[in-house]
């Protein structure tokens, strides 16, 4: 199914002062993330020029750019160089944006072209002309511009990464009511991903829509994880391996090396790859600094991947046997750690804590009292519809958990909530 065009304000807010300062704008994020679409929506609007690169020999990837620009172009003549291309450009009559996407796969075939971009924007972009350059690979991407050794280092007036939407924007795009707790567990399964919305049809269940996506035969989502590993030019100690790890329940560095079968020092380069690659995050108690404390665990940012290795991959050869009762336990534990996501992201500098014995939701600095000293938010969250008698428990719990922990000492004025699923409609 398509969807309509949705949300993406703020960035096409972005775009637009882009165009009106001129220059070079970089837009990057993971595959799917809705960059095309994005641009191409923006670009139709302001009658801009749009190409997308394709993965081959410079002078088919060359030709290929032509083809996709020479009905605006001034002047009808086949360039056989880069530079050449850019010179047709300078003899455009008025100021234009010209996006290009998929970037890096022009770079892969010829590392020269970002000097002989450099040059051009250096000394022969027209005024008030506009290059935007995108890409997926958030590796590449970022080698290309933020390495201080790149041509390109600098140049941009901003680099814009394109992350997730949000679950508000899924809802509008699918006309969903956000207020059912079925339309959050289908959320859940696609996470923030405007192309895995596609596949949500309204008329589903989540769990039938977890059958069509993830379980039924040669599914959309089968090969997903080795399709954005390889995007991001993830390598070394097989990532897939890790993943697998970490979404059956290892999140810290000792107990994912135990379950690959590794040392824990064979690790270092793939988990930071994962992270560079937005594939994992990585997460320290409340109040810690990342330099100091060695209580770091990761997690599977991403909802729909987090879900592929923590219910689909483990349960893949049975779950055709389940009962419905079964699946949906499945699909709403999945859901409860992206609902706490969910109601995490709404506070600044929320983490979770935890400590020998005592595990926390999320801590955060009190945004009712910001200038009392010591005013703390201490937050349970529940992916249910609790009853006020059990409300009133859990409040009692995360209070006796909060008298047990370390930081009791330091912050003296905790408030403690309870967030159930009624949130969603907050």
């Amino acid at each position: 199914m398509t969807l309509d065009f949705v949300n993406r304000e703020r960035e096409i807010a972005e775009l637009e002062r882009a165009a009106r300062a001129g220059g070079l704008l970089v837009v990057f994020g993971r595959r799917r993330i809705g960059k095309s679409r994005m641009l191409r929506q923006w670009l139709d609007e302001i009658g801009g020029l749009y190409t997308q690169a394709i993965e081959g020999q410079p002078d088919m990837q060359l030709a290929q750019v032509h083809a996709d620009l020479k009905d605006r172009l001034e002047i009808e003549l086949q360039p056989k160089s880069w530079e050449e291309l850019f010179q047709l450009l300078t003899l455009q009559k008025k100021p234009f944006v010209l996006c290009i996407d998929e970037f890096p796969y022009l770079t892969a075939s010829d590392p020269s072209l970002p000097s002989h971009i450099q040059r051009f924007l250096d000394h022969k972009l027209p005024k008030g002309a506009l290059i935007v350059l995108a890409g997926s690979s958030t590796a590449m991407m970022n080698d290309l511009f933020l390495n201080r050794s790149a041509p390109l280092f600098g140049r941009a007036h901003k680099l814009m990464k394109l992350g997730p939407m949000d679950y508000a924007a899924f809802t509008r795009a699918c006309d969903l009511d956000p207020r059912d707790l079925e339309t959050f567990d289908r959320f859940a399964q696609v996470g923030g991903i405007p192309k895995y919305w596609e596949f949500v049809d309204r008329r589903q269940s989540a769990t039938q829509l977890a059958d069509s996506l993830y379980f039924d035969f040669s599914p959309y989502m089968e090969q997903e994880p080795h399709r954005i590993l390889r995007d991001e030019c993830v390598t070394g100690l097989n990532p897939v391996t890790v993943l697998e790890a970490i979404g059956r329940g290892a999140e810290r560095p000792s107990e994912i090396a135990n379950r690959v079968g590794t040392a824990q020092t064979n690790l270092s380069r793939v988990l930071q790859q994962l992270l560079d690659a937005a594939v994992l995050e990585r997460e320290i108690p409340f109040g810690e600094s990342m330099r100091s404390t060695k209580r770091t665990l990761y997690r599977i940012r991403d909802p729909a991947l987090r879900f592929w290795f923590r219910v689909y991959s483990p349960h893949r050869s049975r779950w055709a046997g389940y009962t419905d009762v079964h699946k949906r336990e499945l699909i709403h534990d999945h859901a409860a750690t992206v609902f706490e996501d969910h109601i995490r992201v709404r506070y600044p500098e929320a983490a979770r804590y935890w400590e020998p014995g005592i595990e926390i939701d999320f801590l955060a600095p009190d945004p009712d009292r910001p200038r009392v000293r010591g005013a703390i938010l201490v937050v349970e969250v529940k992916w249910r519809k609790l009853t006020a008698k059990e409300r009133k428990t859990e409040l009692a719990e995360v209070e006796r958990k909060w008298r047990a922990c370390r930081l009791a000492e330091r912050y003296a004025q905790p408030r403690f909530e309870v967030i159930d699923c009624s949130a969603l409609t907050s």
